[in-house]
């Protein structure tokens, strides 16, 4: 038990590193997903375009939502965007930050699922079939189609074993031309998402460089500042529940003693250390009202100065003029006359 805590503050101390490795293991499982994903194009004219588009789409939409969930500071995001105004001002720059933040890391296991599926081929092949240039790779002296023909002919493509419009156009020509397409779109669509990082990651604190800065500081605030209300929070918690349960059975030997005539036993000294750390936070109703002024009302960011010490020479104290050293001989020549 104590390993899988150790383990657990550590994720927690280090949540970048956490949440970068999380999003690899994503990009990772979401290839491996298509990889073992098994592609059945329906093969008709109204279903083919829709799809090849939404395993090309759909998948990519519920990763870059996976990659918010499993991202802890979005409901600090969330919270930080709907809490009242209070005493402390909130800064659209920081959330703006934390949200790009988020969606950087979010958008790599799409960016891999979009990459692997263009480069393969089978959803542009599945989708854009009927759309093949007959006149251009296929036979023109065959004998002319209706369009309904025409497009349920070409929906055939991507299904090898019941296709029947080789006269027409040969099914390997159509799909070598649609899945050189697909291939030019994907390393085209890897390109832009590099070029994307790239400037993200390069450019963006060169030309902003101050603003950056203080929107990581603050978002680094942020959540440092969540943690640390956690963990008072669960520790106010467990001292709260120590001196409860202590004046339970407090109360349970008092009145075992009057029954029995036997003196109660004195309470052990770290009940008053627990005690101590509630920090006069004694009852119920104070902490929820306590609670809640932390919500509604946090505390501005502005700490007091430090009190100044009084008697001991420290700043802000007026000290009286120091005199000068006596010289020696005045000293022996006033003992002297004394």
């Amino acid at each position: 038990m104590d390993k899988f805590r150790m383990i657990f503050q550590f994720l927690q101390s280090n949540q970048e590193s956490f949440m970068n490795g999380i999003c690899g293991i994503m990009a990772l499982a979401s290839a491996q997903i298509y990889s073992a994903f098994d592609f059945n194009c329906p093969c008709l004219p109204r279903y083919n375009l829709a799809y090849g588009l939404g395993i090309l789409l759909v998948p990519p939409f519920i990763l870059f939502l996976l990659g918010f969930v499993l991202n802890n500071n979005i409901s600090m995001l969330a919270e930080e965007w709907r809490r009242p105004q209070g005493r402390r001002g909130k800064d659209p720059a920081v959330l703006r930050y934390m949200f790009c933040s988020m969606a950087q890391r979010a958008m790599i296991a799409p960016a891999v699922w979009v990459s692997v599926t263009l480069l393969d081929g089978k959803c542009i092949t599945c989708a854009f079939c009927t759309s093949v240039p007959v006149e251009t790779l296929g036979n023109a002296s065959h004998p002319s189609l209706s369009q309904g023909e025409m497009k349920r002919v070409l929906a055939r493509i991507p299904c090898k074993e019941i296709y029947d419009g080789q006269e027409l156009i040969a099914n390997e020509v159509a799909v070598r031309y649609l899945r050189c397409i697909s291939q030019a779109l994907g390393w085209c669509f890897v390109l832009l998402m590099t070029t994307l990082a790239f400037l993200v990651r390069s450019l963006r604190p060169c030309f902003t460089q101050a603003a950056f800065l203080k929107s990581r500081y603050w978002s680094h605030y942020i959540d440092i500042e969540r943690k640390l209300f956690d963990e008072t929070c669960a520790e106010h918690a467990r001292s709260f529940a120590k001196v409860c349960i202590q004046q339970f059975f407090e109360d349970m030997s008092m009145d075992l003693a009057a029954a029995r005539l036997h003196p109660p036993r004195k309470a052990p000294a770290d009940a008053g250390e627990a005690a101590e750390k509630l920090l006069g936070i004694t009852d119920q109703g104070t902490m929820n009202t306590a609670l809640k002024s932390w919500h509604k009302c946090k505390p501005p960011l502005h700490l007091h100065p430090p009190a100044l010490s009084r008697g001991n020479g420290w700043a802000g104290e007026e000290q009286p003029p120091m005199q000068p050293p006596v010289p020696r001989r005045e000293m022996a020549a006033y003992y002297s006359r004394v």
